[in-house]
C-alpha cells in the first residue's frame, strides 16, 4: 500500500524526532561538562578526566607594542596555511597587522605515514613560501598553530598526546612537536627559523580577537573538530604552579564523552560513524558536532530512510552507499537552498538519483535535525564554560566576548544563529559578544609569538 505524502512525512518525522534535544538534556550535558572539566583541572582526578583541560602557558594578552615580522604555520585539519604577519604601529599609535598567506594541502601520506614525512612536508612548505617572498635571508620568529591535544611545558615546548582529525603519522605521540618541527628544518638546512611558541586554534583565534575586543576571553573553533579554551584563575589550575593571575586553558572538550557521559545521547548513526573511525571510543563530543563528521551522520540517516521505503522510493543509489559521500559542505548548501530546492536536487542528481519534490525536501529534513542537534551540544559546552567562569569570578553579571572560528560555524547558513540562542538560553546572567575570527589561527599565532619575543628582551634573553 502506498503511502501519501502526509503519512511520509509523519513517518520521517518520527525517525529524525531522535535528535531533538530538550533544555532540560542541555543542562545535564552542560553540568556533565563542567564537572569533567573541574576534574581535568585538578592533579588528583586529571589522569582519568575525559576533558583534559591543558594548560597552555599563555598567560598575558598582547598589549600592542611589539613589531616586527613573524611567520606563523597553521596545521589542523587537511590544509597548511603558511602566514607572514607584519606587526606595525599604525598612523596614531594603534594597532597594525598586515598579513600574506598561502595555503598547501596534506597529501594522505604525509597525515598517515610518518612524522619525519609529515614534519618533512611542512618544512618543505615553509622553504617555498620565503622563496616566493624573497624572505630567505631573514631569521623569523615562528610561531605555530597546532591543533591537535598538547600537553604543554612551556609555550615553546608541548608532548603530542595523541592525533585526531584523520592523522596517525607515527612517531609523533608523544614526542615534543616544536622539537619535531625544529629537526626537520635542520635537515633542509636551506633557512632558518626561531621557534618561538606553539599554540592550539583556540588560544590563537582568542588571541585574535582580543586585538578587536579586549573582552574576549574565551575562543572556539567549529570546523573540522570542536574545541574551546578560556581564561581560567591560575589557583585553579592544579597542573600548573603559581596562583597570581590567569592563565588559557584548552579544554580538549572534544573528549568529552570517552567516560560514558554521553551514552543516553548517542544515536546509532553516532555508535557507526565511532565505530569506523580512525580513533573509535575517542572524541566522541567532537563527532557529534565536527564537520568531519556530519555529513557521515546525515548519509547514515538518508540510509535508514531509504531502508524504511520514505526516500528514493526505498532504493539507495550506490554512490550514497560509500562512506564518507555526503559531504558536510553538502549540509551548508542544502540548508541554504531558496524555495526552489535547485541545489538539493542538483547534489542528489550528483549521486546518480532521480529525486522528487517530497525526496528533496526529506533530505533537507534531515539535514537540519543534524545540524540543529550540532549546534546545540556545543552550546551546552560553551555555556558550562562561561558559566563556571562567571562563578570562579563571583560576578553577578559576567560580560564577556567569545572569539569563533571554523568552517561549520561560518559558512552554515543557520548553525551561527541557533548556537547563539541555545547559549544564551543556558546562561542566564551573562551578557555575551560573539566574535568572528578573521585569519585567526595565523594572526594569533603570530601575535603570541610577538608577546613571547618582547617577554623574552624584557628578562634579557
Amino acid at each position: 500500500m502506498t503511502k501519501t505524502v502526509v503519512e511520509t512525512f509523519q513517518l520521517v518525522e518520527q525517525i529524525l524526532s531522535e535528535f531533538r534535544l530538550q533544555e532540560e538534556d542541555l543542562k545535564k550535558i552542560m553540568y556533565r561538562m563542567q564537572k569533567e572539566m573541574d576534574r581535568g583541572l585538578k592533579l588528583e582526578t586529571h589522569e582519568e578526566a575525559s576533558v583534559k583541560m591543558l594548560p597552555t602557558y599563555v598567560r598575558s594578552t598582547p598589549e600592542g607594542s611589539e613589531v616586527g615580522d613573524f611567520l606563523s604555520l597553521d596545521l589542523g585539519g587537511t590544509n597548511f596555511r603558511v602566514m607572514l604577519v607584519k606587526v606595525g604601529e599604525g598612523e596614531e599609535g594603534q594597532w597594525n597587522v598586515k598579513t600574506k598567506h598561502q595555503m598547501y594541502s596534506i597529501p594522505e601520506d604525509a597525515m598517515t605515514g610518518t612524522a619525519e614525512m609529515l614534519f618533512d612536508y611542512i618544512s618543505e612548505c615553509i622553504s617555498d613560501f620565503l622563496d616566493k617572498h624573497q624572505m630567505k635571508h631573514k631569521k623569523l620568529p615562528l610561531g605555530f598553530t597546532f591543533s591537535f591535544p598538547v600537553r604543554h611545558e612551556d609555550l615553546d615546548k608541548g608532548i603530542l598526546l595523541n592525533w585526531t582529525k584523520g592523522f596517525k603519522a607515527s612517531g609523533a605521540e608523544g614526542n615534543n612537536i616544536v622539537g619535531l618541527l625544529r629537526d626537520a628544518i635542520k635537515r633542509r638546512g636551506d633557512f632558518e627559523m626561531d621557534v618561538v611558541a606553539m599554540v592550539n586554534d583556540t588560544v590563537a583565534t582568542m588571541v585574535s580577537c582580543y586585538y578587536e575586543d579586549h573582552r574576549c576571553e574565551v575562543g572556539m573553533i567549529v570546523g573540522t573538530g570542536c574545541n574551546a579554551c578560556y581564561m581560567e584563575e591560575l589557583q585553579n589550575v592544579e597542573l600548573v604552579e603559581g596562583d597570581e593571575g590567569r592563565m588559557c586553558v584548552n579544554t580538549e572538550w572534544g573528549a568529552f564523552g570517552a567516560s560514558g557521559e554521553l551514552d543516553e545521547f548517542l544515536l546509532e548513526y553516532d555508535r557507526v560513524v565511532d565505530e569506523t573511525s580512525l580513533n573509535p571510543g575517542q572524541q566522541l563530543y567532537e563527532k557529534i558536532i565536527g564537520g568531519k563528521y556530519m555529513g557521515e551522520i546525515v548519509r547514515l540517516v538518508l540510509l535508514k530512510l531509504v531502508n524504511e521505503n520514505l526516500l528514493f522510493n526505498g532504493e539507495a543509489p550506490e554512490k550514497l552507499k560509500i562512506r564518507g559521500a555526503f559531504e558536510t559542505r553538502f549540509i551548508s548548501q542544502i540548508e541554504s537552498d531558496p524555495v526552489d530546492r535547485k541545489q538539493v536536487y542538483n547534489i542528489l542528481n550528483s549521486f546518480g538519483t532521480m529525486s522528487s519534490v517530497t525526496d528533496c525536501d526529506i533530505v533537507r529534513m534531515a539535514c537540519e535535525s543534524v545540524s540543529t542537534r550540532a549546534a546545540q551540544m556545543c552550546s551546552a559546552g560553551l555555556a558550562g564554560v562561561i558559566n563556571r567562569m562567571r562563578k570562579s569570578r563571583c560576578e553577578e553579571k559576567l560580560t564577556i566576548t567569545v572569539g569563533v572560528d571554523g568552517s561549520v560555524y561560518k559558512l552554515h547558513p543557520s548553525f551561527k544563529d541557533r548556537f547563539h540562542a541555545a547559549v544564551r538560553q543556558l546562561t542566564p546572567g551573562c551578557e555575551i559578544t560573539f566574535l568572528q575570527s578573521e585569519e585567526g589561527s595565523g594572526r594569533g599565532a603570530a601575535l603570541i609569538s610577538a608577546v613571547a619575543c618582547k617577554m623574552a628582551c624584557m628578562m634579557g634573553q
